[in-house]
């Protein structure tokens, strides 16, 4: 015996739990299904995803008024999805984005505060002395610039939002089924989800949530074009009595036109050892993985060591008055989409997708699960205040 649901929301990650959310939230019968994070990922063979960690920016400043407008939108609710589950996920430290000053060949700064200005925003240009004064942790090259967002901005913990938008999802009377997809299937009257220990359940649509492991032959009905990259994240531990020192510090992100300058970089956050870690990432080269299979496997490896050595240079040259008691690193992933905005649409009559995060999908989650949730629920994705339509694209 199956169950049946209206809709099977597969991938219990950032977007698939908070596109739950908005569906059971809205009177529909839904099932997440998705596994939970596994203990030992060296010898893990199933999925995994790049929601295990505790600290990622928000911001809504941008230079894309499109990721602008699904941050904006996502930040205005956090307050409600913390303050209803009882999970607090948010820490609302500011975030800096720093760069080469406006007026020369790269003009990241100028289409930030274009977008910034387009939204309302506060966050203030900041340059020359002023910069330094204002944020003594960091240095950064000469003729450099930064605008910052003090409210509204900071950094999430996104196992905590995961959770959040679990337990509400739940509350409404969503389903969590906690094991992995292993087929999806099409027929006239319903789809059909089937899990790794053997359970199925039918819906009248699917939407398929799974980040890189989006990949997998067994979820879509056809291949989309999406370019999933092997990432590394460095966590450089601070030491208990130097964690007052920290107090004040911003969210960062340092913008530069060539890749390997690039990174971003998260104050002080307290992790389940009990540790504190500022964390960076900012890979110099790009790693495709072609398969699901090849994701998995770059779970499991541990990440990068040359990568891992590239970011501990950018730590010291951006803090270098800071002395981490330790360093390790980790494998992540990020999914690039063929337009650079998240893919929100169906891949056949009862099957859709939301994912492509580009680097940029945390802080918003929110609003892009919710309007995953507007697909399955209309037919179709009608949201004419973005400046795209969010089409998928296939191979």
């Amino acid at each position: 015996m199956s169950e049946n649901f209206d809709f099977v929301v597969v991938g219990k990650g950032m977007m698939g739990a908070a596109a739950a959310r908005h569906l059971s939230g809205a009177g529909a019968s839904v099932a997440l299904i998705g596994p939970d994070e596994p203990e030992d990922w060296a010898n893990h063979g199933g999925v995994f995803a790049s929601h295990y960690d505790n600290a990622r920016i928000t911001r809504t400043i941008d230079d894309d008024p499109v990721w602008a407008r699904l941050a904006r939108r996502s930040i205005d609710r956090y307050a409600e999805i913390a303050g209803e589950s009882g999970v607090d996920f948010y820490a609302e430290v500011g975030c800096l984005i720093a760069a080469p000053a406006p007026g020369g060949e790269f003009d990241y700064l100028e289409n930030v505060g274009h977008a910034r200005d387009r939204l309302g925003v506060e966050a203030p240009l900041i340059l020359g002395d002023d910069l330094a004064q204002r944020f003594p942790w960091f240095r950064f090259p000469k003729r450099y610039g930064g605008i910052h967002e003090a409210r509204g901005a900071g950094h999430i913990n996104p196992r905590a939002l995961v959770l959040a938008q679990t337990i509400l999802a739940e509350r409404s009377g969503a389903r969590v089924i906690r094991s992995e997809v292993i087929a999806v299937d099409e027929n006239s009257d319903h789809a059909a989800v089937t899990t790794a220990d053997g359970q199925t359940v039918r819906a009248e649509r699917v939407l398929v949530a799974a980040g890189g492991f989006s990949l997998s032959k067994a979820l879509l009905p056809r291949p989309i074009d999406l370019s999933v990259k092997a990432r590394t994240v460095l966590f450089a531990e601070v030491a208990a009595g130097d964690l007052s020192s920290f107090e004040g510090m911003p969210s960062l992100i340092g913008a530069a036109p060539e890749q390997e300058r690039s990174y971003y970089l998260l104050p002080p956050v307290a992790y389940a050892d009990g540790k504190h870690y500022i964390k960076i990432g900012g890979d110099p080269t790009d790693r495709l993985l072609a398969s699901e299979p090849a994701v998995r496997e770059w779970f499991r490896s541990g990440g990068n060591a040359p990568a891992a050595d590239h970011l501990r240079g950018l730590l010291a040259g951006v803090m270098p008055g800071f002395q981490p008691v330790s360093t390790h690193f980790a494998p992540c992933i990020t999914s690039f989409t063929r337009h650079g905005y998240p893919y929100i649409g169906f891949a056949s009559d009862r099957v859709g997708v939301v994912t492509g995060g580009n680097g940029q999908a945390a802080k918003s989650s929110d609003e892009i699960g919710r309007l995953g949730a507007v697909l399955v629920l209309n037919g179709h994705l009608d949201a004419p205040e973005y400046e795209t339509d969010f089409a998928v694209a296939y191979r």
